[in-house]
This record gives structure tokens, C-alpha cells and sequence, in this order.
């Protein structure tokens, strides 16, 4: 999609580039104007100097060199009728350009606020648009987490279910360990009958000291390094 700050930034300048035309264009008809100003000057000057040699001629009884100088007086006033319609048609160029200026300029003034405005606002949407984009993509990233998490979970429960399973199949016999040494059932089965017959002697035991008054029946050991029989088959009297 086209960036909108582009284009108003296009405009401006090009409207900044219309105003520079403008005021140079002023600065060309003042210019205009101003030589138009020296020129009549010297045309003011040069008629007041025609009166004055005219009134000299006159004094002096040369009428003949004031009339010469009446008439080259009246023929430059004609040249200075038409240079003062000259100025003033500069002097109303120069103001319609200068009022143009000051519209353009207050124009473009209010143009760049406004564009100003424009593009903060569309840089600001433009951030939330991505802030929102990143959110909703984190959140389809913790959607995925989660769903990894809840495998996870399951995967671990029919492991641990699996491995609980495998373990009572052991230990009934219906499932053969591998890696166990041969015979080791017949082993395992001895060991649960020793230990069983271990119970039942201790348990004699126990009958016995309690029918002989409470006499000792060996079981507590009360010397330093006694922890080395714990487990041990009592002594044979």
C-alpha cells in the first residue's frame, strides 16, 4: 500500500517551490519598479532644470531660448506621464503578487500543520497495527506452547502408565526381564521365602521375650559399631 507520508510530503515541497516562485517573481517586479523610480528621477530633475533655464532666458530677454526650453519641458512631461502609468501598473503588480504571497505562504503554513498531523497519526495507527500484529502473533506462539505442553503431558502420563504396567508384568512373571541372569525368578522367589521366614522368626522372638518376664531378646544393640549386625542372624545359643 502506498505510504500517504510520501504524497504529503510531495505536495509540500511542491508547494513550497510555487511560493519561491512567487516571491521571486515580487523581487523581479520591484526591481521593475525601482529602475522605473530612478528613471523618473532623473526625468524630475532633468524638467525642473528646463523651468529653471527658462526662467533665466526670460531674464536675460532671450525668449527664444525660454521657449525652446517650454517645449523640450512639455515634450518630457509627456515621457514622464507614460513612465508614472508604467510605475503604477508595477506598484498594482507588486501588490497582488505580495497579497498572492502572503495567502500562499499562510496556506502552506496551514498545509504542513495539517501534514504534520497526518503523518503522526498514521505513524501512530501504523505502530499499532504492528503492535497488534506481534500480539497476535505471540499468541499463536503460546497457542502452539500450549498444545506442545498438553502432548507433553500426555505423552508423559502413557509413559509413566506404560512403565507402571511393564513393572507388575515383571514382577508377576508374565513378562520374561531379558536381561536378568538365568534362574534369577527361582532366586527372587527364595528371597521373598527367607524374608518372610526372617518375619516369622523375629516374630517368635518377640512371643518368647515377652513370655520370659521381658528378658532381652537381642534385637537392640547398644554397642558403638552394633549398626554391623543390624540384618544379621542372631547368634545360636
Amino acid at each position: 500500500m502506498e505510504d500517504p507520508r510520501d504524497a504529503l510530503d510531495d505536495s509540500y515541497e511542491q508547494q513550497v517551490k510555487l511560493l519561491h516562485e512567487v516571491r521571486g517573481a515580487v523581487a523581479e517586479v520591484a526591481t521593475a519598479k525601482k529602475r522605473i523610480e530612478l528613471q523618473g528621477e532623473e526625468m524630475g530633475a532633468r524638467h525642473r532644470r528646463l523651468g529653471e533655464q527658462a526662467t533665466e532666458a526670460m531674464a536675460q530677454g532671450r525668449e527664444d531660448l525660454a521657449r525652446a526650453a517650454l517645449q523640450r519641458r512639455a515634450s518630457l512631461e509627456g515621457q514622464v506621464a507614460k513612465l508614472q502609468e508604467q510605475h503604477a501598473s508595477l506598484q498594482a503588480q507588486t501588490s497582488q503578487l505580495q497579497e498572492r504571497e502572503r495567502r500562499l505562504a499562510e496556506q502552506i503554513a496551514a498545509f504542513r500543520v495539517e501534514k504534520e498531523t497526518l503523518k503522526a497519526t498514521y505513524s501512530a495507527s501504523e505502530a499499532q497495527v504492528r503492535a497488534n500484529e506481534s500480539v497476535a502473533g505471540i499468541g499463536a506462539n503460546m497457542n502452539d506452547v500450549g498444545a506442545g505442553l498438553d502432548r507433553a503431558r500426555d505423552r508423559v502420563t502413557q509413559m509413566q502408565a506404560r512403565a507402571q504396567a511393564t513393572g507388575d508384568l515383571l514382577a508377576s512373571g508374565a513378562l520374561q526381564d531379558l536381561t536378568a541372569a538365568p534362574d534369577a525368578d527361582i532366586e527372587r522367589q527364595l528371597s521373598e521365602l527367607a524374608s518372610r521366614a526372617d518375619i516369622e522368626r523375629q516374630l517368635n522372638a518377640l512371643k518368647a521375650e515377652g513370655g520370659e518376664g521381658g528378658r532381652g531378646s537381642g534385637m537392640t544393640v547398644h554397642s558403638p559399631d552394633g549398626w554391623l549386625s543390624i540384618g544379621q542372624a542372631p547368634p545360636t545359643p
